[in-house]
C-alpha cells in the first residue's frame, strides 16, 4: 500500500493562509451579494458566522498539543456563541436559550463523563476543562432566575442535574487531585 506523502509545514502555512483568503473573499462576496439582492434579510451574517466557526475548529484542532477535554471546551464556547449570534441575526426567538444552549451542555457533559470514565488513570488530565464546563453549565440557571427563557422545558433543568452529577462523579474519582490541580494552575 503506497501512503501519501506527508506535506511539510512550510507549504501547510501557504495552504492556510490561501484557504484563509478565499474565506476572506468568499465573506465579502456573500455581503455584497446580501446587500444588493436582499437588504433587509441579513442571510450573508449567517454564513460569514459559519466561516469564523469553521476557521475556530480548524486552526484550534492544528494545533498538536491539545487535549480533548480542551478542545471540548473550546467547542462548547463556540458553538454556544454562534448560536446565541444567529438566534440574536433571526429575531431572538429564544431557541438558543431554550433549546439549544441546554442541548450542548448536556452533550459537552456527557463528553467530558465519557473521557473521565475512559481515562480512569488520567482523569486529572481533564480536570480543569471540565470545571470551566461546569462553570458554563450554570447558564441555564442564570437563564431561569433572569427570566430570560419564556418556557422553562425539562431540557434546561436536565442540563444542569447532568452537570451537578458530572461535577460529583469528578469530585468522586479525583477530589485530591483536583485541588492539587487548582493549586498548582492558579497559584493559590
Amino acid at each position: 500500500m503506497i501512503y501519501p506523502k506527508k506535506i511539510s509545514a512550510k507549504k501547510t502555512g501557504i495552504i492556510i493562509k490561501i484557504l484563509l483568503l478565499i474565506s476572506v473573499l468568499v465573506a465579502l462576496l456573500l455581503t455584497f451579494i446580501n446587500k444588493k439582492t436582499t437588504p433587509d434579510i441579513h442571510w450573508a451574517a449567517l454564513s460569514n458566522a459559519g466561516i469564523v466557526y469553521v476557521w475556530i475548529t480548524v486552526i484550534y484542532s492544528m494545533n498538536k498539543n491539545i487535549n480533548i477535554a480542551a478542545h471540548v471546551m473550546i467547542q462548547t464556547i463556540a458553538i454556544t456563541l454562534l448560536n446565541l449570534y444567529i438566534d440574536h441575526l433571526l429575531g431572538d426567538e429564544g431557541w438558543s436559550l431554550n433549546i439549544s444552549i441546554p442541548i450542548i451542555i448536556i452533550i459537552a457533559n456527557t463528553t467530558m463523563f465519557i473521557l473521565t470514565i475512559l481515562s480512569s488513570r488520567r482523569y486529572i488530565r481533564y480536570a480543569i476543562y471540565q470545571l470551566i464546563i461546569l462553570l458554563l453549565s450554570t447558564l441555564p440557571i442564570i437563564f431561569i432566575c433572569r427570566g430570560m427563557i419564556q418556557n422553562v422545558i425539562a431540557l434546561s433543568y436536565i442540563a444542569i442535574v447532568i452537570s451537578f452529577a458530572n461535577l460529583i462523579v469528578t469530585i468522586a474519582l479525583s477530589a485530591g487531585d483536583v485541588k492539587d490541580e487548582i493549586v498548582r494552575k492558579f497559584h493559590i
